[in-house]
């Protein structure tokens, strides 16, 4: 294991340098089993979070270009020094972006409230939460907002979203 294995796997998870070292040599320097063990470490760390009061955050907007699509979206975590932090801003904007982009209907499948979906219709393309996100369509969104919890040490969750396209109800 070398400085370049670690500072490539830095880069790759956003994980601490002795993290990475840490999962490197449990995956006895295969990069690709370091980055499970990170997940599974994120995944972890999130579940201890998730019941944990999320009262800060920011309400983010994203307008496409041309202006004709819009999105609202609200972000909660738990103090308002994370929610001033680069990286949960850069959470919100792209969770604002996958808003407009998707135009998903449900935040998550409890949303559904007993509604009965038609057949042609998949569940995971209605709801924010478990659609592909558009960065990086291997994860979905709510795997974005575990590694980011992961990282910044606080429960993370989204409140609501409101979508916007010009000359529709």
């Amino acid at each position: 294991m070398t400085t370049q294995t670690i500072k490539e796997l830095r880069e790759k998870t956003g994980a601490g340098i002795m993290t990475c070292k840490r999962a490197l040599e449990e995956a006895k320097g295969d990069i690709d089993g370091a980055v499970e063990i990170l997940k599974r470490q994120g995944l972890a760390k999130a579940e201890k979070k998730a019941h944990r009061e999320a009262r800060q955050g920011l309400v983010e907007t994203y307008i496409h270009t041309g202006g004709r699509i819009g999105a609202l979206v609200e972000v909660n975590c738990e103090t308002d020094f994370v929610a001033h932090t680069d990286e949960f801003k850069e959470l919100a904007h792209h969770l604002a972006m996958q808003v407009a982009a998707t135009a998903p209907a449900f935040l998550n499948r409890d949303d559904f409230n007993g509604k009965e979906l038609p057949d042609e219709i998949d569940p995971d393309e209605v709801c924010l939460l478990s659609q592909p996100f558009i960065r990086d369509p291997e994860r979905t969104v709510q795997d974005i907002i575990t590694e980011t919890i992961a990282r910044v040490g606080e429960n993370i969750k989204v409140r609501r979203f409101a979508r916007f396209e010009l000359g529709t109800d």
